[in-house]
């Protein structure tokens, strides 16, 4: 549905087709051994009820084809191997509450991770440095599985703003974390979310930027548990897109998590971020920005 949309209303906006993502690309943030149980129909009861899926080769397709969609964003928005965009989305990803020997919460493989792994890999293999990654994930519930696998990586910031008493209800501990209380509408969420943005431009200096854009924030959707309107969402897309624009901060995009009550009100928050991420893709081609390398 948002795939037919975005051809529809946004003929200007470059659409490819995910390539799936390789076994060894996955270990760079998953261990093996879990890696080798999802992919082999391996994976024990207790593990596929926390996921929250059955297995099935479909699965297996979809969430490594997920992973690889993450990754070619990242490759594109930052220039790695291919034309420099400055901006680049996944019509899915943002599987955050996958962490690094297991699933959980509907998430598989945590793209977000296995692509910022594998950037950080060819960044220093080309420049003998380290690539400073963070990630502003705005899903309404906190990105663990995340926080968890860069717990130990100071070129790796995590920044989450979620629902306090959302799930997960046992959270992981990310760099910065914001709860926030049921019911949090328009106004005090982007009190919220501007205070964190301060607070990562204080203390990190990023070259690159994962954005999760959960559409479950909004005051629609059946697990959410806030309050945020469609142009509480535009404005929330719009402060974050500023945000990297103003500081050239090429900027990967994934949708990650929404359950409206009415599935076309979720596609709709969705079309909203493309249709804003179009207009500062195209800023990043104009002649006069400057690429962050």
């Amino acid at each position: 549905m948002l795939h037919e949309r975005l051809l529809a209303e946004l003929p200007a906006l470059k659409i490819v087709d995910a390539p799936a993502a390789t076994q060894a690309q996955l270990t760079l943030a998953h261990d093996p051994g879990y890696v080798e149980s999802v992919l082999n129909g391996e994976l024990s009861q207790t593990e596929l009820r926390e996921i929250g899926f059955p297995w099935s080769e479909e699965l297996v397709v979809r969430s490594k084809r997920s992973v690889g969609a993450t990754i070619a964003a990242a490759r594109a928005a930052f220039g790695m191997n291919c034309p420099w965009e400055g901006l680049a989305a996944n019509m899915a990803g943002g599987t955050h509450h996958a962490s690094h020997n297991k699933g959980g919460g509907f998430c598989v493989f945590n793209d977000v991770a296995v692509a910022a792994r594998l950037l950080q890999t060819e960044y220093r293999r080309e420049h003998h440095v380290n690539l400073r990654v963070a990630v502003i994930d705005l899903d309404v519930h906190q990105g663990n599985g995340t926080a968890e696998i860069f717990a130990e990586d100071v070129n790796v910031f995590t920044l989450s703003l979620h629902g306090e008493k959302n799930f997960p209800f046992r959270k992981a501990q990310s760099d910065l974390d914001i709860g926030l209380p049921d019911g949090t509408a328009d106004d005090a969420y982007m009190t919220a979310l501007e205070s964190a943005l301060d607070s990562l431009d204080q203390r990190f200096d990023a070259q690159l930027i994962f954005y999760l854009a959960g559409a479950d924030c909004f005051e629609g959707d059946r697990l959410g548990r806030l309050k945020l309107s469609f142009e509480g969402l535009r404005v929330r897309d719009r402060c974050v897109f500023g945000w990297a624009w103003q500081r050239r901060i090429p900027l990967v995009i994934c949708m990650a998590g929404g359950y409206g009550h009415h599935l076309s009100d979720t596609v709709q928050v969705q079309v909203n971020t493309f249709t804003l991420a179009l207009t500062y893709a195209q800023r990043w081609q104009n002649p006069l920005s400057t690429h962050p390398l």
